[in-house]
């Protein structure tokens, strides 16, 4: 946490920030009839490279503005960008992939698209959005991040394992959680009583999904009030705690831990720890990747399917608003005090596709194996040849149309984000007691509605020129 530090020190900490991210820039020189377009971003390796030639294509494009890309890997990028608002010195654009856009928008860090581009344009880049992309920029009824890679979550399932637990062919879709249930009992396995293969396992950290599929709300936009102890919710964390109940606190947590030992961070369901896993669309290319090795070394090829979650919950009432799923993604965000906004909006809607060319949106997508945000872009030649050669990542493609939910977009966001996974985690995980569900979530929401209250009543970067609190 950082209060009031000086502002020369708050200075060179941004010069110190900024000449280390150079380091990582482009190196060709900005052309001397062009704006520069200082972009940062935390993609490095084969993504970066991804990035790098987006910004390429983008430069040849047009001969106003030309984008400088700065690789940030590594962890405190707020930090970062804080200390370079501060010291004067911030970059035109920036993308992010946590919920800070309320935290952010809150504290006036970030410009809206409003403050930067013109009206119409803002008003066709809000219809150009998928719904679900749109929900994750949309702050105090305004438009502060522009999404540009949608993150879908779904059930990936071993097609040989759970056909053989059935005796039959696997549906197409999940009728109900309790079919979920069902299925991932019948492939659960022990060998002398140890544990060797779980149906599903739920992770910790997805109450977030399984609490919209309940019908459940974690904030209430109206009255601006933490629903954490919301029934549905409480419905789907029972739900989940039920998994421990059946096979044991000790027994979830040591098999947890076991994945961690599995080889260069091996996605599960490959080495058939699992039957079925709740899990994004990234992990399409590691699943492509293990068929194909077993192609090369004429092994049988494991196959593997998509489900789209399940739409009703056991503990929920007859007719839940349940959701599609949960929803995260890419934004791009406009620093307050970059010295080329407009440069930056240029950039944002050639990535998006707004500027008319969906194709090489599309082109993007396909490189970088990331969800289109706007429904041309998936229509488009180019993506829809991408997605026959890659039936499973279609199936995603198809759910980023559905109502999904993203975390609440509220100052706190990251916070009640990582208090919401610390609770369940010790719901799933600790033996020594029997929580009491509606109690916990109740003291959570209580205690992340206080803390919502006092950001309220920080300044602003708008209003202060001192320091900042996280």
């Amino acid at each position: 946490m950082i209060r009031q530090l000086p502002v020369a020190l708050l200075v060179v900490f941004s010069v110190v920030v900024v000449l280390w991210g150079t380091m990582f820039s482009l190196n060709r020189d900005t052309p001397a009839d062009r704006a520069e377009v200082v972009f940062w971003h935390f993609w490095s390796g084969p993504d970066g490279e991804v990035v790098d030639e987006v910004v390429r294509r983008f430069n040849e494009s047009q001969e106003e503005f030309f984008v400088r890309a700065v690789s940030m890997p590594g962890n405190n990028f707020d930090m970062k960008l804080f200390l370079s608002i501060t010291g004067g010195d911030p970059p035109d654009l920036i993308n992010q992939d946590d919920p800070i856009v309320g935290d952010w928008a809150f504290r006036g860090a970030i410009y809206s698209m409003e403050e930067i581009a013109p009206a119409d344009e803002v008003e066709q880049m809000q219809n150009w959005l998928l719904p679900a992309a749109r929900s994750l920029g949309e702050y105090d009824g305004k438009l502060y991040a522009v999404c540009n890679g949608l993150d879908i979550r779904a059930l990936y399932y071993n097609q040989d394992l759970v056909e053989a637990a059935l005796g039959k062919a696997a549906p197409n879709q999940l009728e109900s959680v309790e079919q979920l249930d069902q299925i991932a009992e019948l492939c659960t396995r022990y060998d002398d009583g140890e544990l060797t293969q779980v149906g599903y396992l739920p992770d910790p950290r997805r109450l977030w999904v399984w609490g919209s599929v309940f019908g459940g709300d974690f904030y209430d936009e109206q009255t601006g009030q933490v629903t954490a102890e919301d029934q549905q919710i409480i419905a789907a964390l029972k739900w989940m705690k039920g998994y421990r109940d059946r096979l044991g606190a000790n027994t979830v947590a040591t098999y947890r831990q076991n994945d961690q030992s599995l080889p260069n961070k091996m996605f599960p369901l490959l080495a058939d720890r699992y039957a079925i896993i709740l899990d994004g669309q990234w992990r399409v290319r590691d699943i492509e990747a293990a068929q194909e090795a077993s192609r090369r070394k004429g092994e049988p090829v494991t196959r593997y399917g998509v489900w789209p979650l399940p739409t009703l919950g056991p503990e929920s009432p007859e007719s839940p608003e349940s959701k599609a799923g949960w929803v995260n993604g890419n934004v791009f965000l406009v620093p307050r005090h970059a010295r080329n906004s407009k440069g930056a909006w240029e950039f944002i809607k050639f990535w998006t596709g707004l500027n008319g060319n969906v194709e090489q949106a599309a082109q993007t997508c396909v490189a970088g194996g990331w969800i289109p945000v706007a429904k041309p872009v998936s229509d488009s030649v180019v993506f829809q040849s991408y997605l026959d050669e890659h039936p499973l990542f279609a199936k995603f493609v198809e759910l980023s149309a559905a109502d999904q939910v993203p975390t609440p977009l509220v100052p706190g966001a990251a916070r009640y984000y990582r208090e919401v996974n610390n609770l369940v985690q010790r719901v799933m995980y600790d033996d020594h007691e029997t929580p009491d569900l509606k109690g916990e979530l109740h003291t959570l929401g209580k205690t992340m509605q206080q803390h919502i209250d006092r950001i309220h009543r920080r300044p602003s970067f708008k209003s202060s020129a001192g320091g900042f609190d996280e």
